[in-house]
């Protein structure tokens, strides 16, 4: 019963953050500085997260294949190609990477 509340308490106030957003746009206002600095802070965090999760910088050795991908993957998404395009040519640097004996 309590694991049925739990959920239920989480999905009312998911959607209660998710109504809140086009119900108090219009009252809210930002200055512009804090806007442009949300908008910077957002890209950092997504560049840090792509960073940690794409990259095994505690476990050691990390190898050239995995930063060959991500470099082949950011490469691509720089040059606006279509994502399954950006997705397919990472892995498929890393596989044939460590196809031919690089780790």
């Amino acid at each position: 019963m309590t694991l049925a509340a739990g959920v239920i308490a989480l999905a009312v106030g998911t959607y209660a953050f998710r109504w809140a957003g086009p119900a108090l746009r219009s009252r809210v206002r930002f200055p512009e500085r804090a806007r442009q600095l949300l908008e910077i802070g957002a890209v950092v965090l997504l560049a840090a997260l792509v960073a940690v999760t794409t990259l095994p910088f505690g476990t050691g050795h990390v190898g050239v294949a995995l930063p060959a991908g991500v470099v082949a993957a950011g490469f691509l998404a720089w040059r606006r190609s279509p994502l399954l395009v950006v997705i397919l040519a990472a892995a498929a640097t890393t596989a044939v990477l460590r196809l031919i004996g690089m780790p």
